[in-house]
């Protein structure tokens, strides 16, 4: 989407906020014993309660409010009431919803205390290559900047991108043009960001892995090869200017 009035703005930075207030709140009851499906259905009645539909169940009829990963998961974790969420866990909460006919879409990672030092080294790291690449958006500036700035902090803490993962478009659907941004650097992509932009930005740093794949019977869930290996991911929501980016998603102060 690029956005061409005022209107489209406001509309953008209502639901902007609703997704950034429901990700805080849910961050905020994070607690040891109970299930992600718990802690869904808490993310759900927020989102109910500012008149917000969730973007998985409304595009992609997906089984949960919101996107819930524990550990070695990466993405798209399916709420559920076998999950457990336990002291000294790495979760990470995507909350993305429509109002009135706009999306906006806002994630983080967090360690369940009490964390685990590595874990805590590794989302230091990925929310500092999601401030870096932000700090680098402008209207004409190529795509593949925001994989360049990503991967400058990802190659100085030493850890991997996962590829397959990146961000993209948004606006009047949960995901459109530009439809995939990697978080690495493609030298290749010649594409341009145009002012009015409606993008998020979501690098996904991991302790070791490349790619995820789809946890079998699931059909959802994004998962490492290997538990050892840990994954973070922070994500915002934004319209290019001619100069920066207008962040969407930054919650009220509690």
């Amino acid at each position: 989407m690029i956005v061409k009035t005022e209107a489209e703005l406001e509309g953008l930075k209502k639901i902007g906020k609703v997704v950034a207030n429901c990700l805080q709140y849910m961050s905020r009851q994070v607690e040891p014993g109970m299930t992600t499906k718990e802690l869904d259905e808490l993310g759900g009645a927020y989102l109910a309660k500012y008149g917000a539909r969730s973007g998985p169940i409304l595009v992609y009829d997906f089984p949960g409010h919101t996107c819930i990963s524990l550990n070695h998961e990466a993405a798209h974790g399916v709420p559920s009431d076998k999950k457990i969420i336990r002291a000294g866990d790495l979760i990470n909460i995507d909350v993305s919803a429509e109002l009135n006919g706009f999306f906006a879409d806002n994630g983080g990672s967090f360690t369940v205390p009490p964390g685990r030092p590595e874990d805590v080294r590794l989302l230091e790291a990925t929310k500092k290559a999601l401030e870096n690449a932000i700090a680098g958006v402008k209207a004409g500036i190529k795509l593949n900047t925001i994989g360049q700035r990503v991967e400058q902090i990802a190659d100085e803490y030493g850890y991997t991108i996962i590829e397959n993962l990146g961000s993209h478009g948004v606006g009047k659907s949960l995901h459109e043009a530009p439809e995939f941004i990697p978080g690495y650097f493609d030298s290749k992509d010649d594409r341009r960001l145009k002012e009015g932009h409606v993008i998020t930005i979501e690098p996904f740093l991991s302790t070791g892995a490349h790619y995820v794949d789809e946890v079998k019977g699931d059909k959802w869930t994004l998962v490492t090869s290997s538990p050892e290996h840990r994954t973070a991911q922070f994500e915002h929501t934004m319209v290019v200017l001619k100069d920066r980016a207008l962040i969407l998603t930054i919650p009220d102060p509690v």
